[in-house]
């Protein structure tokens, strides 16, 4: 399968490289980054350190689309929009993994999902995935007597919050209620806020350092406190996981999945 990564010359980027690269039944296709980036001309190879592959970086993502069977994209919503476009154009499985989406962003994933396979997901960690099952599961048996409080932190570059993992999180927690989430979350606390409300989902967002992502659902009552964490060390984990993705996609249904459905949970 030839995949391509574009922003590849991003940490991210270059991970997801690597894992192409590593991985049973991949070729890299290309990759690409902005008009004028420094990365921009460099074979790919050369720029991870692993030797020349004869394949350059680029500044043109439809080029990329024209020539791989899946595309990765970690870059930026606004990017990510554009490259929705572009896959449903050429035929070509997209695999998403970037964070901080509008509703407006999600319903152009979605209209690509009418024409392609399209994997979304806000976190490709196996671990992460798994934890938004058990999440889901946990919500549906303890109920709105527990109070769900969902804290996170990363590094201190990160530019959205809370990260998509923990409204993914939120997600799962409220389809254990069967609610929505938008109706009950509350997303900071600051001054005199009063009591909590029953069945509210909190979250808590801290950033600083170098931390990859870790998260931690707490569902607290009077007398005792639940707690499922996951604490990511590396990012390759994150490339893996969109790698493994892509391979699933292949040959699907047009459609718009996650990834519990590339993990059957």
């Amino acid at each position: 399968m030839k995949i391509g990564i574009v922003g590849c010359g991003g940490r991210m980027g270059r991970m997801l490289v690597n894992a192409v690269l590593d991985a049973e039944g991949c070729a890299l296709a290309g990759g690409t980054e902005r008009p004028g980036g420094d990365a921009v001309g460099r074979d790919i190879g050369e720029l991870l350190g692993r030797g020349a592959l004869g394949v350059q970086v680029v500044d043109d993502a439809r080029t990329l689309f024209d020539v791989a069977d899946a595309v990765i994209d970690f870059t930026a919503p606004a990017a990510t929009v554009q490259h929705a476009a572009f896959a449903a154009e050429t035929g070509t499985v997209l695999i998403v993994g970037t964070t901080g989406l509008s509703k407006e962003d999600e319903a152009a994933l979605r209209a690509a999902g009418d024409r392609i396979p399209v994997v979304y997901a806000p976190n490709f960690s196996v671990g992460v995935n798994l934890l938004m099952a058990l999440t889901e599961r946990a919500a549906a048996i303890l109920g709105d007597d527990y109070d769900i409080e969902i804290v996170e932190m990363h590094h201190r570059h990160k530019v959205d919050a809370p990260s998509g993992t923990a409204l993914g999180l939120g997600r799962a927690a409220a389809a254990g209620r069967q609610v929505a989430l938008d109706h009950v979350w509350c997303k900071a606390r600051d001054g005199h806020t009063g009591a909590r409300p029953k069945g509210e989902i909190g979250f808590a967002t801290l950033r600083g350092g170098d931390v990859v992502g870790d998260h931690t659902v707490m569902y607290a009552t009077e007398g005792e406190r639940v707690e499922l964490t996951h604490k990511a060390s590396s990012r390759a984990v994150f490339a893996k996981g969109a790698v493994r993705a892509a391979l699933w996609a292949k040959g699907r249904p047009a459609g718009l999945y996650s990834m519990r459905d590339v993990l059957g949970l």
